[in-house]
């Protein structure tokens, strides 16, 4: 695969975590997050998304979040579990997605926020329709998807490179 190939990052914030006495890192899902991530994945399904790679936090919402989404999906992408996800600025999510391999089409990284708001933000020089008004409306609840599309190789991913051409919040 070529490094000018079109690329697609789909950008997945953890479904809705219970609060809890336990540290956050460790905060399980809530009933309407095991009931919301399942429903994540068939809408990505139904888009016709299947990523090659999926980068996932290590915190225990976030994994939760993956098995019940990957369910839905046609085939179970190669998985990452990425400690540096967690709890990381925007500068670092840039890095990360910087070391993916050109290999890749279609990324998924279900990670947190205030960092996958500020990552889909910051990619999007452009959006379809009114996708981006929307986006940074509705703040990016739990379980809502973002869908940025770029030319290149992973390496020059930087602020505006990308195009917003969905963004899929959980009750829509």
């Amino acid at each position: 695969m070529s490094a000018d190939t079109p690329r697609r990052i789909v950008l997945l914030r953890h479904a809705k975590a219970e609060w809890s006495d336990s540290s956050d890192h460790e905060r399980p899902l809530a009933d309407r997050g095991r009931q919301d991530a399942p429903a994540a994945g068939r809408r990505l399904a139904g888009a016709g998304i299947t990523p090659d790679l999926t980068l996932c936090s290590t915190a225990t919402r976030t994994r939760e979040t993956w098995k019940l989404f990957v369910t839905e999906l046609a085939h179970r992408p190669k998985t990452v579990y990425e400690e540096r996800l967690y709890e990381a600025s925007l500068g670092e999510l840039i890095a990360l997605l910087n070391e993916t391999s050109d290999d890749v089409h279609d990324l998924l990284v279900v990670g947190h926020n205030p960092g996958v708001h500020a990552l889909a933000d910051a990619l999007a020089g452009e959006a379809d329709d009114d996708l981006l008004a929307r986006m940074n409306r509705g703040g990016f609840p739990t379980a809502a998807m973002a869908v940025i599309t770029f030319n290149g190789s992973w390496k020059t991913v930087e602020h505006g490179v990308g195009r917003l051409v969905a963004y899929l919040p959980p009750h829509e």
